[in-house]
């Protein structure tokens, strides 16, 4: 779609948006909505390919709030209501999210990300916001009313005012970068190669709307994603050392990894076709010193991106859009904000409880509390409200504790009390 010619470039409006994927498109609606004047500004054009393709039910929530839901809808995805973990030939933990403790969606969507990343932002669109695609922001300015400099695909630069600024550039950082908050990651550094395939062998049962995660004997996790035009994401995740034993040639080094494990090698067999990728993304763990300064904040991974063992990219990003688009409507109209606490207290909160279930994930403490947890039926439900992605819940323990009450269960699991 093109930008509304009623509202070019050089027209001022409250707030510009960095990017047009899943934060920046629900940021733009929710204050278009909310009856602000909103352009978002995209690097590239659309459709473009970029993982993180299982929802999580507490998206629904963020979707729906901003006039998204339906039309995600009608594309008629792969429904998900669950998760299910495999170990070995026998070893499996289903979770299914109507058992979750936390009231809410017992149910997502599997979305492919070229489709789903360009609905919302066509939808968006067709609500009155102008997106400028191939227009990149290479300056910024916060002396006074926010200024961006944004140059197009010639070159030609533009200078753009706005009252507040919202970046949701995604791996592209951008005001990280420019007002140098960009800092180390505390994960270590993690590798993936992942691609598309026609031809996957699909159980006949619920398992098949479920995102499989199956552990690799020697340390790395494979995921599956099934969607409703035939095709599966898969892919491979691990330290980068573990890829050095396979292959150059992406393609037979993934295919020699899904073969070392079962579940992977039964559904992705040898007349298994990719028919994208596969791709490889090395060190994508990032972090930043802070989520908001006068005049801007950061949302979705330009904020701080984890790792995707549990499908917590998307739902982070839409709930950063959710909770920073009622700040800046307050912002906007003259009440005072406390960014720190109400914005970047908030969102830090959600971080730091995945953040715990992804150590606890790799240091292996956690796959043997969800394959020995099986008769603990309290557990499971909050386990399974924090992969269903409600993780400001402070009602359950596993988000109000997250740090102790996983060293509680994993000291349970050693003692046998969870079998």
């Amino acid at each position: 779609m093109s930008t509304p010619a009623s509202l070019p470039l050089d027209t001022p409006t409250d707030v510009v948006v960095i990017g047009a994927g899943p934060a920046g498109t629900a940021t733009a609606a929710l204050l278009h909505r909310a009856g602000r004047s909103v352009r978002i500004v995209e690097r590239q054009r659309f459709p473009r390919f970029v993982i993180g393709e299982s929802l999580l039910p507490q998206c629904m929530d963020v979707l729906d709030a901003a006039g998204l839901l339906d039309a995600v809808r009608a594309r008629g995805y792969q429904e998900k209501n669950g998760a299910l973990f495999l170990r070995g030939a026998t070893e499996r933990c289903d979770f299914s999210f109507a058992e979750m403790a936390t009231p809410g969606w017992t149910w997502t969507w599997q979305v492919p990300r070229a489709d789903f990343d360009k609905t919302l932002a066509d939808t968006v669109e067709s609500m009155g916001v102008p997106i400028h695609y191939a227009h990149e922001v290479v300056a910024a300015s916060f002396d006074g009313a926010p200024r961006l400099t944004v140059a197009d695909e010639q070159g030609v630069r533009h200078e753009l005012s706005t009252r507040f600024v919202v970046d949701a550039s995604g791996y592209g950082r951008v005001l990280a970068r420019l007002l140098d908050l960009d800092r180390p990651s505390p994960l270590p550094e993690r590798m993936s190669l992942f691609g598309h395939i026609s031809g996957d062998r699909r159980p006949e049962s619920a398992d098949s709307n479920r995102i499989w995660i199956c552990l690799h004997p020697e340390g790395a996790w494979i995921w599956l994603i099934p969607f409703s035009n035939g095709l599966t994401s898969v892919g491979a995740v691990a330290r980068p050392a573990f890829f050095e034993r396979y292959p150059a040639d992406r393609e037979r080094a993934l295919r020699a990894i899904l073969d070392e494990v079962p579940a992977a090698a039964g559904r992705v067999h040898e007349d298994a076709r990719f028919v994208l990728g596969p791709e490889r993304l090395c060190g994508y763990s990032a972090a930043v010193s802070r989520l908001s300064g006068a005049g801007y904040c950061l949302v979705g991974n330009a904020t701080e991106f984890l790792d995707p063992v549990f499908s917590s990219g998307v739902t982070l990003a839409l709930e950063s859009a959710h909770r920073s688009s009622g700040l800046i409507l307050r912002e906007l109209a003259g009440q005072a904000v406390d960014w720190p606490i109400e914005y970047d207290g908030y969102m830090r909160r959600g971080v730091e409880v995945f953040r715990s279930f992804v150590n606890r994930w790799y240091d292996g403490t956690l796959p043997d509390i969800f394959f020995k947890s099986q008769h603990d039926p309290q557990t499971r439900a909050r386990i399974c409200s924090v992969l269903a992605g409600y993780v400001w819940d402070e009602r359950n323990p596993l988000v109000r504790h997250h740090e102790r009450k996983l060293a509680q269960l994993a000291r349970l699991n050693q003692m046998g009390a969870l079998a």
